[in-house]
């Protein structure tokens, strides 16, 4: 019952935090950094927890919910929704933290908000019923959507209205195929449920696969975000408060690499395949045009919602690369951009506080008047361009390497990616912590709240780049699974033996030859 408790901590606390806004702002701060950090808790006791053997799952929990319609309460935790829970408590903390002076206005329905974001994704890494899954994906969608339009900024109207149409419509695209899945499995079986382990073995054609996958596609891809469906974005990040603008680009544009990763790849093997090229394709699209927009930005936040687009570019690339290396590279990004990435906006809104401003022609020279502030931009400016020993080197090295197994032209295509991010982190540093000082602005530098959130980001991102192995090993047995259960489909919807390429880590150009060959 441990996975319920998670959630429904989240919940109480959120409702809790509402109520005890209504007589003291404090109380319902106070709530909301209880609530996550007992869920905190609760998660590191299971890292310590074995996989029994042949089993997937670490904590596995089945309760009758719909029965009539196939529906259940089947929540499962594995390495891969371990990890993610770790980084979503410990960056729900710091967003609360930082949130601590920022919001001053509906505290307690700020953080019943807050709380009820994170419950929602909580529930989307949790979920393996698949009616379950939508009902998070969907809980998500609606707090985040009062968290840009009540607190958000000038233009946070227009920004939350965007949002939601976005992921609204793709959602709906979801749904659709979710249900398609449910009544073709219903069709071949004669048993009519959303829960994923059976639908796993769903049989169906090559194009009924790729129709029922495009809709599933549709809202993970826009979550990614994936350039063309980006749009959505920056606008978002930018009129977001602090705490919104961490949740949206260090957790719930994970929702979407965890979709693809835990439902399109074992759901769908054959149209996954069939995909890999274009998605791959898109892959280095994202991670070169995120860049270039990200370095013709003059709005600071601008230019960091943009970098999450390039990065996320490399997940994708990842993903459609079909090898382990590969995935241990999608998972460490998925941590170390969450943390970077969420840095440099905690960044961009304490600068904010201070002088008011997110214009790159206003700033220059700030070092010289807030050395520490200066000094944690640079560390994590470093860490978006990929510097070694941070966590996104990593990251990003073993994707290209994986990535290179399967293309060597959109690996190296991705290579140039690395050029674009150092010349747009440099630029971040040059512009508003170095070079001449358009402005003789009077700040202060970071006080000790500040400077204990950004000393816990670094030591964590520094972590990451120096003791990876750990990471490695958490997520190992569930990515293995999702490698094995993709190739072994996709030869039995072929027809083809998997013992004829004992590869355990077979690239999609691989398993093409194979489909030829027969």
């Amino acid at each position: 019952m441990i996975l319920v408790y998670l959630i429904a901590i989240l919940l109480t606390g959120a409702f809790l935090a509402w109520i005890a806004g209504i007589w003291s702002p404090l109380w319902s701060r106070i709530i909301s950094i209880v609530s996550l950090s007992i869920d905190l808790i609760l998660i590191l006791t299971i890292v310590s927890q074995p996989v029994l053997p042949g089993n997937k799952w670490i904590v596995d929990i089945n309760l009758e919910w719909i029965p009539q319609f196939g529906i259940s309460m089947h929540l499962a935790l594995d390495g891969l929704s371990l990890l993610l829970l770790i980084l979503t408590f410990f960056l729900g903390i710091i967003s609360v933290i930082i949130s601590w002076k920022e919001i001053n206005s509906k505290v307690g329905f700020f953080h019943f908000n807050l709380l009820l974001i994170l419950a929602g994704i909580i529930g989307v890494f949790l979920s393996l019923d698949l009616f379950l899954f939508y009902f998070f994906w969907e809980l998500m969608l609606v707090p985040m959507y009062f968290l840009i339009g009540i607190w958000g900024h000038e233009n946070r109207t227009a920004a939350s209205n965007k949002f939601f149409l976005y992921t609204q419509a793709s959602g709906l695209l979801m749904f659709i195929s979710i249900l398609a899945l449910y009544f073709v499995h219903g069709h071949s079986t004669g048993s009519y449920t959303f829960d994923y382990i059976q639908l796993l073995g769903t049989k169906m054609s090559k194009s009924t696969g790729l129709i029922i996958m495009s809709g599933f596609l549709a809202a993970f891809l826009v979550k990614l975000p994936v350039v063309p469906l980006h749009n959505w974005l920056p606008d978002a990040h930018t009129e977001a408060p602090t705490a919104g603008s961490l949740i949206l680009a260090a957790l719930l544009l994970k929702t979407g690499a965890y979709g693809l990763l835990r439902f399109i790849v074992p759901l769908f093997p054959s149209a996954a395949v069939t995909f890999a090229p274009i998605g791959m394709l898109l892959g280095v699209i994202g991670i070169l045009y995120g860049a270039k927009l990200a370095f013709a930005q003059t709005d600071f936040k601008r230019l960091v919602a943009y970098t999450s687009v390039s990065h996320m570019g490399f997940v994708i690339l990842g993903v459609f690369s079909f090898n382990e290396i590969a995935y241990q590279g999608v998972v460490m990004q998925m941590i170390a951009h969450g943390i970077s990435t969420g840095a440099l906006f905690i960044l961009v809104g304490q600068l904010y506080e201070r002088i008011h401003t997110r214009d790159l022609n206003r700033m220059g020279g700030l070092w010289e008047k807030a050395p520490v502030m200066g000094a944690m931009g640079l560390i994590f400016s470093m860490a978006s361009l990929g510097l070694p020993g941070l966590g996104n080197f990593i990251a990003e090295l073993l994707i290209l390497i994986g990535a290179f197994k399967a293309s060597i032209l959109m690996s190296c295509l991705a290579c140039l990616g690395l050029i674009a991010a150092t010349i747009y982190s440099l630029r971040i540093v040059q512009k508003v912590f170095l070079g001449n000082k358009n402005y003789d602005w009077d700040i202060n530098d970071l006080n000790v709240r500040e400077k204990i959130v950004t000393a816990l980001l670094v030591i964590v991102i520094v972590g990451l780049g120096l003791f990876p192995k750990p990471v490695f090993n958490i997520a190992r047995p569930a990515l293995l699974k999702t490698l094995d259960e993709q190739r072994e489909k996709s030869f039995q919807d072929q027809g083809i033996s998997k013992n004829e390429n004992p590869e355990k880590n077979i690239s999609f150009f691989q398993i093409s030859k194979l489909y030829f060959k027969h």
